[in-house]
């Protein structure tokens, strides 16, 4: 059992909703952080058929367990699957006597957002659980990571961890979007998947990725929403403070949630060493969603972004309006040519930290045109992310 660093330290009476992709492992947190909650889980059928035909029986069961005296969270697994119960949650938030705590679990935005479905305005909080992130590692393996993933029971799997992944894609990650999106035909989306996974961590390009589906742009986007909606995968715009260089300002970068989902997708064998261009390119997917995971877990104010510009220069994660920029890259050693984007960002916009995450063997520092970028073995910067030295959590 792996330590989950999530807390969700509710005050009385205050409610959650917890979203995050299939098998992250949010109910079996949740059943082991609140053994004795009340908890209602939309995946069984009986009980789907059952509140989804009567929503009001959620309100008559909750006040139910009011009389007998239980103080536990009520928590609700998948409440995507009946938006409806949202009204019957909000009425008991406004006017039961008895403050309870609803932990609202769920794997989609989707219809919520496109059905006007009731978000309790306010009255719940948002917690984002991703999969698993270094400090929840019993052993930091990076080759492990990149080719497994972080989904629990993908990283954990001594044995089959192919098989495991191909059954997510094929028994879940597929039929779900299916079910979530009302989707009729599939061989579209399945060409999508395959060809934006060989976009993944690019600039997303919807009339390229339309070309290889053979759909149309506006179908692509839709995808990608979906994707967005379901937490599968994540955008990142372009950093865009001043206009003194011809940036490409208006397409974002889209990255999964996972780098064993991209491997998949992609039908690649598992890396037998870190190097080359494909090694690099899951290098930057994992420092970006180790970035993600720590913004999420610990509700750190930044935003996550990107800067190219026209003429090739690139940073690949801008943090803090610019002040602190950092760089995934597995060459080793690193030097100076390798940092024409970093070195070009942190002079015209004066960054405070520039950093490369990379492979080497101890922390450096190099000096180049009066800028002082910090050189990091990647655990050691995972480290300092973690303990709040590289993002400022307030």
């Amino acid at each position: 059992m792996l330590k989950r660093i999530v807390t969700l330290d509710l005050p009385e009476g205050q409610s959650v909703f917890v979203w995050g992709a299939r098998k992250t492992g949010k109910s079996t947190y949740l059943k082991n952080f609140y053994p004795d909650a009340y908890w209602i889980d939309l995946l069984s059928h009986k009980e789907f058929a059952r509140l989804n035909s009567y929503p009001h029986l959620l309100r008559d069961d909750i006040l139910a367990q009011n009389i007998e005296g239980i103080t536990t969270p009520i928590i609700i697994d998948e409440i995507q699957k009946i938006p409806a119960l949202l009204d019957e949650i909000h009425w008991l938030i406004e006017n039961n006597p008895v403050k309870r705590s609803f932990i609202l679990c769920g794997s989609s935005l989707r219809r919520l957002k496109y059905d006007g479905s009731n978000l309790l305005g306010g009255r719940a909080w948002r917690q984002i659980f991703p999969p698993l992130c270094y400090p929840e590692l019993p052993s930091f393996d990076l080759k492990r990571i990149l080719n497994q993933g972080l989904i629990p029971l993908h990283y954990l799997n001594e044995d089959y961890p192919k098989r495991a992944l191909e059954s997510y894609l094929n028994d879940y990650l597929i039929p779900e979007v299916q079910w979530e999106s009302r989707m009729r035909q599939l061989g579209g989306f399945g060409r999508f998947l395959e060809a934006i996974a060989f976009s993944n961590g690019e600039i997303f390009n919807a009339t390229h990725i339309a070309r290889e589906s053979g759909v149309s742009a506006r179908t692509v986007q839709g995808y990608v929403d979906l994707l967005n909606d379901m937490l599968l995968g994540y955008l990142i715009f372009p950093f865009a403070k001043s206009e003194s260089r011809q940036l490409i300002v208006s397409a974002p970068k889209f990255y999964f949630f996972d780098t064993a989902i991209v491997r998949a997708l992609r039908l690649q064998s598992p890396l037998l060493e870190i190097r080359g261009a494909e090694a690099g390119h899951a290098f930057e997917h994992y420092v970006f969603l180790e970035l993600f995971a720590y913004k999420s877990v610990s509700h750190a104010s930044v935003d996550i972004k990107y800067w190219r510009t026209k003429t090739g220069l690139e940073v690949d994660f801008v943090l803090a309006r610019g002040k602190v920029i950092i760089e995934a890259k597995i060459t080793q050693p690193i030097e100076r040519k390798d940092l024409k984007g970093l070195i070009a960002f942190a002079q015209e916009h004066h960054s405070e930290r520039v950093i490369v995450v990379g492979l080497e063997p101890k922390k450096r520092i190099m000096i180049v045109q009066e800028i002082r970028i910090e050189i990091y073995p990647v655990e050691d910067f995972l480290k300092e992310l973690w303990a709040g030295l590289i993002i400022n959590p307030d």
